[in-house]
């Protein structure tokens, strides 16, 4: 049976090294501040961490940063690309689920200079604990069966740390049209990408994932016919993609398939403290 305790900085400090905070915004950060302080590392599942700039927060979320002091120690926890940072970092802020089906896509071709960082279009379809566990009759099952329909537009809160992550990549502020859509399913993300080539081709785009992914456990880079399905990632800490340029638009259409609850959130924390602890990062995940 579980057991449940006061969440107490001090003890929690005295029996654990590393902690993870699965708590909601505004709220974590007042849990990590004490944690840091007594030397523990941490890894936060809520967006507290995730974007650098106070101010970009603030818009989003609708409240003032708890502890903006510890933003620039922050390293967001996308082990795919920042790998290296991560394993010396003692707060990792953990990446929002529609962010990881976005980014891991786009940001290869953007520091590869394959694609312009301009009209950049996202639809994203999402099971309903995608929407978090609110207790709202638009979230619960029985109102979104038999139902898809898009939500939070034209700004979701995600879009504070996609967009700071791509203009990262391509070395320029990025803005993208993003819709998030709920779907009568319990868990998974279907990413879907619309992109404009810089002048290359299919073949460039193929190696480029080859050079970023091709030895990532955790990315499954799909060639042929074979097209991302939420059912081949449910209950895995892997993300499909698959991509294919249009030559009758010039557009480039990139996919992308995670499972929202685990690459999306609980997997990649656990992919994090891995890298944190030297353990080899496919431990405790499939």
């Amino acid at each position: 049976a579980l057991r449940f305790s006061e969440p107490k900085a001090e003890l929690l400090a005295r029996q654990v090294e590393i902690v993870f905070l699965a708590l909601p915004h505004g709220v974590a950060a007042e849990f990590a501040v004490p944690l840091l302080q007594l030397g523990c590392q941490v890894v936060d599942l809520s967006a507290d961490f995730r974007v650098k700039n106070a101010n970009i927060y603030k818009e989003f979320y609708a409240h003032d940063h708890p502890a903006p002091e510890l933003l620039p120690q922050a390293v967001y926890g996308l082990p795919e690309i920042y790998r290296a940072e991560i394993k010396n970092a003692s707060l990792v802020a953990s990446p929002g689920c529609y962010p990881t089906s976005i980014l891991l896509p786009t940001v290869p071709l953007l520091k590869a200079g394959l694609i312009k960082p301009t009209g950049i279009i996202a639809d994203a379809l999402s099971g309903v604990s995608g929407a978090g566990r609110k207790v709202e009759s638009d979230y619960l099952f029985v109102e979104c069966n038999e139902s898809v329909r898009p939500y939070a537009v034209p700004r979701h809160r995600h879009l504070s740390e996609i967009e700071q992550e791509l203009s990262l990549a391509a070395g320029a502020p990025v803005t993208i049209q993003f819709t998030p859509h709920l779907i009568p399913i319990n868990r998974g993300i279907l990413t879907t990408l619309y992109l404009t080539p810089a002048d290359s081709t299919a073949d460039q785009v193929g190696a480029c994932y080859q050079a970023a992914y091709g030895k990532e456990a955790f990315v499954r880079l799909l060639d042929g016919d074979a097209l991302p399905d939420t059912k081949n990632v449910v209950g895995t800490n892997v993300i499909e993609i698959a991509w294919r340029l249009d030559p009758r638009t010039g557009r480039l259409v990139v996919m992308s398939a995670e499972d929202n609850l685990v690459k999306g959130a609980s997997g990649q924390a656990v992919q994090s403290m891995n890298i944190l602890c030297g353990f080899p990062e496919t431990a405790g995940l499939c």
